[in-house]
């Protein structure tokens, strides 16, 4: 099937090239040897990725409509139609994307609060989805009635994890992304890194109890359904505290705080707005909202995103 792959995959994908983990603080090894093995099999996916969609299309007997773009960082979206005309999602994601993980997830919430899996038995690394309205996402409200309908859909998230599951917990996400972090610090960003390290320390000594979360939920993650007004989409799943997961969510739309004058104390607010809301410990919130701000901070300045790092990091430095 002739297609280009949309240029922000393409480009997350470079970054995987370079042994570094994606936007949602995916996997990513600080080992030379883990990430060029990494690198060498995310090359290989996308250079599959045609001849992957069209055994994708037949086996499932699918009509193509159109390629999702810009679409995600780590998959490729596309949107069809099953044998019978009803629309539904295709997705494809290599292995560093933990699509498996996603798959696990997905079935375990049964559409309770996130988009339906249409099909759970089906071929490693391919997903088909119910459609959503890919246009419609949370973010696209006013920003207090989107915070709202965001929080709302991720409380319904935060469940029993399945018995016998094979989900990464947080302490083992953080522990991989805080050697990164130890690497890349300098006396620029080392104050920052120690907090943000202090601060996971904490944290983890006295972990309230666990939950399956989305993993990197934010306002974007949210899309407009048939059968719900917003169902999550795009998990990155993982076993751990609920505060963990709301951390993503206080940062959204950072670009616009920071250029409030008053966006630090906005910022104060939404910890403690969206804390009190979800029933979650605001000092917990505020440690792993910094630690995970730190963290994207510390890895878009390695990749050279230097804008991105420098938002990230001034809003870290409020917390």
């Amino acid at each position: 099937m002739a297609f280009e792959p949309p240029p922000r995959l393409v480009r997350a994908l470079g970054e995987a090239r370079r042994g570094v983990t994606g936007a949602s603080g995916g996997p990513g090894s600080p080992d030379p040897a883990g990430a060029a093995h990494s690198a060498d099999a995310t090359d290989g996916w996308l250079d599959a990725l045609p001849r992957l969609l069209q055994e994708a299309v037949e086996q499932r007997e699918l009509t193509v409509e159109r390629v999702q773009a810009p679409g995600g960082r780590s998959s490729l979206v596309v949107l069809v139609r099953r044998i019978d005309g009803t629309p539904a999602v295709l997705k494809l994601a290599p292995p560093r994307a933990r699509p498996e993980s996603e798959r696990a997830a997905l079935a375990h919430w049964d559409g309770r609060g996130a988009v339906r899996l249409l099909d759970p038995g089906d071929t490693h690394g391919v997903l088909l989805l119910e459609r959503l309205h890919p246009e419609m996402s949370v973010r696209s409200l006013p920003e207090p009635k989107a915070l709202l309908e965001a929080a709302g859909t991720l409380r319904r998230l935060w469940v029993e994890p399945p018995a016998g599951h094979v989900f990464e917990t947080v302490a083992e996400r953080t522990g991989r992304q805080a050697e990164a972090m130890r690497a890349e610090s300098d006396a620029v960003v080392g104050p920052l890194v120690d907090a943000a390290l202090a601060a996971r320390d904490e944290l983890l000594d006295q972990a309230p109890e666990a939950r399956l979360l989305h993993g990197t939920f934010r306002q974007s993650k949210v899309l407009a359904g048939e059968r719900m007004p917003w169902l999550a989409v795009g998990p990155d799943p993982v076993i751990g505290e609920c505060a963990f997961d709301l951390a993503r969510l206080v940062r959204d739309r950072v670009e616009d705080l920071i250029a409030s004058p008053s966006g630090a104390s906005i910022t104060r607010r939404r910890v403690k707005r969206l804390a009190e809301s979800l029933e979650v410990d605001q000092e917990r919130l505020r440690g792993w909202t910094l630690f995970r701000a730190v963290e994207s901070g510390v890895r878009a300045r390695r990749v050279g995103r230097a804008q991105d790092a420098e938002l990230l990091l001034e809003f870290a430095g409020w917390l």
